[in-house]
C-alpha cells in the first residue's frame, strides 16, 4: 500500500527577501527583471497593480541553478 505524500506548502519570499538569498541582487535590480521578463517567476496576489508581489523560493532557486554555466574543462 502507498503512503500518500504530504503536500509541502511553498515558503513565498518578498523582493527583500530574495534579495537576501540572492548574492548582490537589488530590489530595483529584481524589479528590472521583472518588467522584462527575465527573473524568477513571481505572483501579484492583489492584483496586476497590486503592491504585494511574492516569489516562491523554489522557483527562485531554479531560476538562479538554470543560469549556471560551465567552464571549458567541463565541456
Amino acid at each position: 500500500m502507498k503512503r500518500p505524500v504530504a503536500a509541502v506548502t511553498p515558503r513565498y519570499l518578498s523582493p527583500e527577501q530574495v534579495c537576501d538569498l540572492v548574492p548582490g541582487m537589488t530590489v530595483a535590480n529584481l524589479k528590472d527583471l521583472r518588467a522584462s521578463g527575465k527573473g524568477p517567476r513571481y505572483s501579484k496576489p492583489t492584483g496586476e497593480r497590486g503592491h504585494i508581489t511574492l516569489y516562491r523560493e523554489d522557483d527562485v532557486v531554479a531560476w538562479v541553478e538554470a543560469a549556471f554555466m560551465g567552464t571549458r574543462e567541463q565541456s
